[in-house]
């Protein structure tokens, strides 16, 4: 529709005049005007600066007008001009300064001042009213478009946390169960066996075993023993691999090397205080607390360094990840799904997680938990 309004309308209204003008004899110059106008229309598919463009086209028209009112009948093509090609707010102004012109050809015949002076006014408010009318659907169509590419936007964000929080999910079940099953290990089963084993070296210490008993009390002794270890190799075969070899500061000096390769950006690893050896759970919560922190850094922060600092205090250990990234406003709601899972870790451990960031500042995350021996 645009197409047929530019290209079309105009060149075939101008052609029309200027058949009626050759046809009806009116003087050269009227079918010269014609001409001119029709010249200054083509330089449209050339000429870029279209306020210029529009400009020259309504002296055209102004003085087509005034020389003969029959060319009244032209005043549409600037109006098709202005409102197609115009950006507000000199689309107003076009479409004014045309309703002028496009009035004085109405006014022509009219004898006084006063009536042509109406007839203008009349043109101008009516044309300047269509216009803003027009030019308050666009704003409203302009925004129901950007409602909905928010809206796309949103869903296509809404389903990359929907698929990472059932990846985080799945890996925090997962996690979970493994803990789960290494503390029903180690409180039942590593207890319950260590039980009967002490029992049994009582029970030698207080009588002497008789011969006909020895071999297999020797022999229940043993595979209490036996099962003893392979309880305890297999809550250690539960422990985080990052863990299994190394103590938590090492732990976390991998981890964060092995990051800042992956996302290029430096990490300085610092450990305070005296390490001591903590609780696999303690040990565990906090490496994943890290892990966590620098993957949101990596998903949202544009840091350009990040610190990772373990501090080993009188009665608590603290984690602290810092980045120089972009920050963000604590106070809008929510905070996703990767801080709820550390600070359910930390607090499921008697911790706390805090948390500080600002606009433009960078964040810091804080993770302290109460000591406990290994």
């Amino acid at each position: 529709m645009p197409f047929l309004l530019i290209a079309v309308v105009p060149f075939t209204l101008i052609a029309a005049l200027a058949g009626f003008v050759a046809a009806a004899g009116y003087p050269a110059a009227d079918l010269a005007l014609c001409g001119v106008a029709a010249a200054w229309m083509l330089l449209l598919y050339r000429w870029r600066e279209r306020p210029f463009f529009f400009a020259g086209l309504l002296v055209i028209a102004a003085v087509m007008v005034v020389r003969n009112p029959l060319f009244g009948l032209f005043t549409p093509v600037p109006y098709i001009y202005a409102f197609t090609m115009l950006r507000w707010p000199w689309r107003l102004a076009g479409v004014g300064l045309t309703a002028v012109v496009s009035g004085l050809a109405q006014a022509s015949p009219a004898p006084g001042l006063l009536l042509p002076v109406v007839i203008v006014a009349v043109n101008v408010v009516m044309m300047g009213t269509t216009a803003w009318v027009l030019h308050l659907a666009d704003l409203e169509r302009e925004q129901r478009i950007e409602a909905v590419a928010r809206l796309e936007a949103a869903l296509e964000e809404n389903a990359g946390l929907h698929a990472q929080l059932l990846v985080q999910a799945r890996e925090a079940g997962a996690l979970d169960e493994r803990q789960r099953m290494a503390r029903e290990i180690h409180d039942t089963l590593a207890q319950g066996l260590t039980g009967i084993i002490t029992q049994l070296q009582a029970a030698e210490q207080l009588h002497e075993v008789p011969d006909p008993w020895r071999r297999p009390f020797e022999a229940v002794k043993g595979l209490a023993r036996e099962s003893l270890n392979e309880a305890r190799r297999s809550v250690d075969a539960l422990r985080p691999a990052a863990l299994e070899t190394a103590r938590l500061s090492e732990a976390l000096a991998d981890v964060s090397a092995r990051w800042s390769a992956l996302q290029g950006i430096p990490v300085r690893v610092t450990t305070t205080g005296t390490v001591l050896p903590l609780a696999p759970d303690t040990e565990f919560a906090l490496l994943r607390t890290a892990q966590e922190a620098l993957a949101n850094v990596a998903r949202h922060a544009g840091a350009t360094r990040v610190g990772v600092t373990l501090s080993y205090l009188e009665g608590e250990v603290a984690l602290d990840v810092r980045d120089d990234g972009k920050g963000f406003d604590l106070s809008r709601p929510g905070g996703g799904f990767g801080l709820a899972i550390m600070r359910q870790r930390v607090e499921g451990l008697a911790g706390s997680l805090r948390v500080e960031s600002e606009i433009g500042g960078g964040t810091g995350i804080s993770a302290c938990v109460p000591w406990r021996p290994e």
